[in-house]
């Protein structure tokens, strides 16, 4: 899995189950500062979706919006070019420690491809966009991807390789697969993450 997660190039659950099974989860999940609203991480294979929706999410509740790869690459954020895979050596620990005091304030969307790099304390929903393979490829094609990055971003979502690290890097009950097809599934997508956030209130910590 690690060979199709680097090739990743740079390189419906009921909402008030969701936001208690999340409640519990963050209480567990320790964390030195309170947060007021959450941290959301939105995550897929490229070409799901994930900035356009991430941007209309940020729009529709007024939280801050970082995507990592424009974030790595205004910042310098990274180790240098990668011909071979065409992208960024993304530097993890110099985009964690660039995000921290966001995060501890709390009130973001993050926007990678990836996800398992990032602290697990610091979100209290995974999404995980998803889209139908000829989708997917139509997508890719007119960004310009062609030979064997476009079937390693292909083969990735075959096999759900995105889901299967949200699913280990995180609690099972905040990640939340969505099927990112068209332009309706993105409008119900936001109006169901806007409605989570809304109703989201920062956990009961105990003495």
């Amino acid at each position: 899995m690690a060979s199709r997660r680097a090739a990743l190039f740079l390189c419906s659950v009921p909402l008030l189950f969701l936001s208690q099974s999340m409640t519990e989860s963050a209480q567990n999940g320790g964390g030195a500062k309170r947060r007021l609203r959450p941290n959301v991480l939105v995550t897929g294979t490229p070409g799901t979706g994930k900035t356009t929706m991430s941007s209309l999410l940020a729009d529709a509740t007024a939280m801050r919006h970082f995507n990592i790869g424009d974030l790595v690459r205004e910042k310098g954020l990274h180790d240098g070019w990668d011909d071979e895979l065409d992208c960024h050596v993304i530097n993890e620990d110099m985009v964690c420690d660039e995000l921290e005091d966001s995060m501890e304030e709390g009130g973001n969307i993050v926007d990678y491809h990836g996800c398992e790099f990032f602290p697990e304390r610091w979100f209290d929903l995974v999404v995980v966009l998803q889209t139908d393979n000829s989708v997917l490829h139509d997508r890719l094609t007119s960004r310009g991807y062609m030979g064997a990055k476009l079937t390693n971003n292909i083969e990735c979502e075959i096999f759900q390789v995105l889901l299967e690290e949200a699913r280990e890097s995180y609690a099972s009950e905040i990640v939340m697969p969505l099927q990112s097809n068209n332009v309706e599934d993105i409008s119900r997508n936001v109006a169901t993450l806007t409605e989570w956030i809304n109703n989201w209130r920062p956990p009961v910590q105990s003495n």
